[in-house]
């Protein structure tokens, strides 16, 4: 097999990689591509497991672009948000389990967040691709033991964190809930939104500046359940159908052919927990290219 075939093999593998490290399709596109020009340029002979090559050069062209990445969302308007992806065609890895739909969740890339460059790739690694500590130990040149204490630090972070909800609902559970809500927000149905929602359910909305959206968090399931209700009744008409959006079913918003906005949902014992909107432009670039090459079907 030559390099370029060898590569693009393993592409799909490494834009995960890259795309969990960085939550943005763009910054991991553009990771893939330099590591694609360092491997034109190794003497591959020497390169006893191309995966293992990869991931190690991957990883660390992601943990330069983190330390940038995190001065600059600090300086992001309204809350932030992933670019979302369309998962339906395995973008971003195999997606059959509940903890891999996890993995690439908004609401898991927001709680990565927190976590400092090494230790969000030691869990990544970890979580995501099932690296041994001995082989991430070798990706990122630290010990094994080393390894393993920064993924224990990790996980007790996002387990203790307020905004860490685990709960595995199967994907149909979910899909009917989203149809639910989709229903009672058309027709301002505020009783049957708010028995979709947890009493604690918060919005966010991501429009980075560049579109109307809430520039703070909305919680509780009376102020989301008007948010929303509002929201569709006074919005331009779009078309709406339901699509594989970061794992997960997502309402996705086009207005003739353009992306307007993308709703994805968390779900937490049988109710929405969590509702996050993308509708920064600059951040749907990436799914509308997806959903152009798919002949995305109009929706309703």
């Amino acid at each position: 097999m030559d390099g370029a075939t060898e590569f693009e093999r393993l592409r799909p593998v490494m834009f995960g990689l890259a795309y969990r490290l960085l939550g943005s399709a763009a910054e991991a596109e553009d990771a893939v591509q330099d590591a694609y020009l360092k491997w034109a340029g190794a003497e591959r002979e020497s390169i006893g497991s191309p995966r293992a090559w990869l991931a190690k050069v991957v990883t660390n062209l992601c943990l330069n672009r983190l330390t940038s990445a995190r001065v600059q969302r600090e300086r992001y308007v309204g809350p932030w948000l992933p670019e979302p992806v369309l998962t339906s065609d395995d973008v971003l890895g195999p997606l059959e389990t509940a903890e891999q739909r996890e993995s690439v969740s908004l609401a898991m890339l927001v709680l990565l967040e927190q976590l400092g460059p090494v230790e969000r790739a030691v869990f990544v690694l970890k979580e995501a691709f099932a690296y041994s500590h001995r082989e991430i130990g070798a990706i990122l040149d630290i010990s094994e033991v080393n390894s393993r204490q920064l993924h224990s630090r990790a996980r007790r972070a996002l387990d203790r964190s307020d905004e860490r909800r685990v709960s595995n609902p199967s994907l149909i559970e979910v899909e009917k809930l989203v149809e639910s809500f989709l229903s009672a927000a058309r027709n301002g149905d505020l009783p049957a939104l708010e028995s979709l929602l947890t009493a604690e359910v918060t919005a966010w909305s991501d429009g980075g500046g560049k579109v109307t959206a809430a520039r703070r968090p909305v919680h509780g399931a009376a102020r989301v359940a008007r948010l929303y209700a509002g929201m569709f009744a006074s919005v331009a008409p779009v078309s709406i159908t339901i699509g594989e959006v970061n794992g997960g079913p997502a309402v996705i918003a086009t207005a003739g052919d353009a992306l307007f906005g993308i709703l994805g949902f968390e779900v937490v014992d049988g109710r929405i927990a969590g509702l996050r909107a993308v509708a920064n432009p600059d951040k749907l670039a990436y799914l509308s290219r997806q959903l152009s090459r798919s002949g995305w079907p109009s929706g309703s």
